[in-house]
């Protein structure tokens, strides 16, 4: 799963993504209102942390902005401002739970997973391709009913593939989805990964899931041509 945060303070911000990305999540991070909301007005996430006070514009501005665009996706305020009437303001404009700065990481955690069970009923929590599952909230995978081990990198790039059953990826789209937007490696890092998903995704069954389409990328499921 993929997650936007919205903090400016550096230090927060990333230890904040460093606690999420241990949970095997997806981060973007944006230090300010408007860069925040280019990345939540150009990508679908599954759930966004937002702190309110932002240089550009306020959380409570952005707050309001991604509203109107999607009312659906779980929106987590995390700030050091704790005044009932501004929490219930906030509340009134679209959040969906509020923690207040200082906090305890293992809080902000369950939190987010609370969050994500609660989540829009329109996004499935698991994802099936052929007699391959994906749980998306325990982020468990079975194939014919086996479990698969995967890495947190492993299973962000076979969950993003099982999301569109079919579609073809290309190595651009992949990086800018499964490792962090500021990632600097080369497309070819997605070459290996699927290398490692294929010895325990398809190896050991007779039929293979995972597709390369020559001079475009990767799909995942029978659609996608060899």
């Amino acid at each position: 799963m993929r997650m936007l945060l919205v903090e400016d303070e550096a230090k927060v911000s990333e230890l904040v993504a460093r606690a999420l990305r241990a949970e095997r999540y997806a981060v973007d991070v944006a230090a300010d209102g408007p860069s925040g909301w280019e990345m939540a007005d150009a990508f679908n996430y599954d759930l966004i942390i937002l702190d309110l006070m932002l240089p550009g514009f306020s959380g409570a501005e952005l707050l309001r902005r991604i509203r109107r665009k999607n009312q659906q996706v779980p929106i987590l305020i995390l700030t050091a401002r704790d005044a009932t009437v501004e929490k219930v303001a906030n509340f009134e404009a679209g959040a969906d739970d509020y923690l207040t700065k200082p906090f305890a990481f293992a809080e902000l955690v369950m939190r987010v997973k609370v969050l994500l069970r609660r989540g829009p009923i329109t996004r499935a929590s698991v994802l099936r391709v052929a007699d391959l599952e994906i749980d998306r909230l325990t982020q468990q995978v079975k194939r014919a009913g086996r479990r698969i081990e995967l890495t947190p990198k492993e299973y962000a790039l076979l969950e993003y593939l099982a999301t569109n059953p079919g579609r073809v990826f290309s190595r651009t789209m992949i990086i800018e989805h499964v490792w962090d937007q500021s990632f600097e490696g080369l497309t070819n890092i997605v070459d290996v990964y699927v290398r490692h998903l294929r010895s325990k995704i398809d190896d050991p069954f007779p039929a293979k899931l995972i597709r390369t389409v020559r001079g475009v990328g990767y799909g995942l499921g029978q659609s996608a041509e060899a």
